[in-house]
């Protein structure tokens, strides 16, 4: 095979694994929206539950803003902005080859697409995002499970880039 050429894929193989790409980022989605629905439920308008003393808290919080509350009320932005990123993955995940190699890069794509939909939800139906757990002894900000998709998949995602990927695993950017 010419050096520059892309591999074939099987078609059908490919389509396959969109459908569970596309069911993996439903049920994560669906995931989220569960927690914070029981983080409403369960938090909202009560004293934090310490479930590890001293370490983990649950703790409702409403955020109108990003992580350390930063930029409050900029909903607008920040839906525009997860929906950019869906689309982008989306039509990553539609070109990227479809083989062993590439699913750890396919799960993190998926994490994320499915974190920036459930705050993305959130903002759309209620105008603020539904946040939780709290890390005492680091101050760390309130957050939730979708923003523990973006996190950890994106260092994951990073991880693989530098460590895993060399520059000829991403030939499939340039195909038409």
């Amino acid at each position: 095979m010419p050096q520059n050429a892309a591999p074939k894929q099987n078609t059908r193989a490919g389509g396959a694994v969109l459908i569970c790409d596309a069911a993996a980022f439903v049920l994560l989605i669906l995931l989220d929206q569960f927690t914070k629905y029981l983080a409403a439920v369960k938090l909202k308008g009560k004293q934090p539950f310490d479930l590890i003393p001293g370490v983990l808290q649950f703790r409702y919080l409403e955020n109108t803003g990003a992580a350390f509350s930063l930029f409050q009320n900029c909903r607008i932005f920040f839906i525009v902005i997860a929906f950019a990123a869906i689309v982008l993955i989306a039509w990553l995940l539609v070109k990227a080859p479809v083989n062993r190699r590439f699913l750890p890069m396919r799960i993190c794509f998926v994490a994320i697409a499915s974190g920036a939909a459930g705050n993305m939800a959130d903002r759309l139906t209620l105008r603020y995002v539904r946040d939780f757990i709290y890390f005492s002894p680091i101050d760390f900000p309130i957050f939730n499970v979708a923003d523990c998709y973006v996190s950890v998949a994106t260092v994951l995602l990073a991880l693989l880039v530098i460590f895993k990927y060399k520059e000829d695993d991403f030939r499939f950017l340039k195909r038409s």
